[in-house]
């Protein structure tokens, strides 16, 4: 039973909703991401949404970014890596717009903090 509820949303369900990204989901992905059983979901649905966006015929830059920010912002620290593992997997503008959009956001840098020296 575990695997089904692990397996809920599939990729094009969080790929949909992140491409919205209205305050509906908004809260519907940050429950996801609460969940450390769903990160894998929600990262293959975080790659579908950036392959879209890549094949698009109009990039929006601006979009891209502002959905970094958002995750930057409301990832819990143990997805932060993951996150920027995803943004650095392409060289493509879209996936260079999403981490912009995640180093304005701090995420990273809230989560691991630079040890005084």
């Amino acid at each position: 039973m575990q695997a089904n509820a692990s397996s809920f949303p599939d990729r094009e369900t969080v790929a949909t909703k992140i491409a919205s990204l209205n305050a509906e989901d908004q809260s519907w992905l940050t429950l996801l991401l609460e969940n450390a059983l769903q990160d894998e979901n929600l990262l293959e649905g975080l790659h579908l949404f950036l392959d879209q966006q890549s094949q698009a015929r109009f990039l929006n830059t601006l979009k891209l970014e502002k959905c970094g920010e958002w995750f930057g912002e409301h990832a819990p620290a143990r997805m932060q890596i993951r996150l920027h593992e995803v943004s650095k997997s392409s060289q493509h503008a879209a996936f260079s717009a999403f981490r912009n959009g995640l180093m304005k956001s701090g995420g990273l840098e809230k989560a691991y903090p630079k040890a005084p020296i």
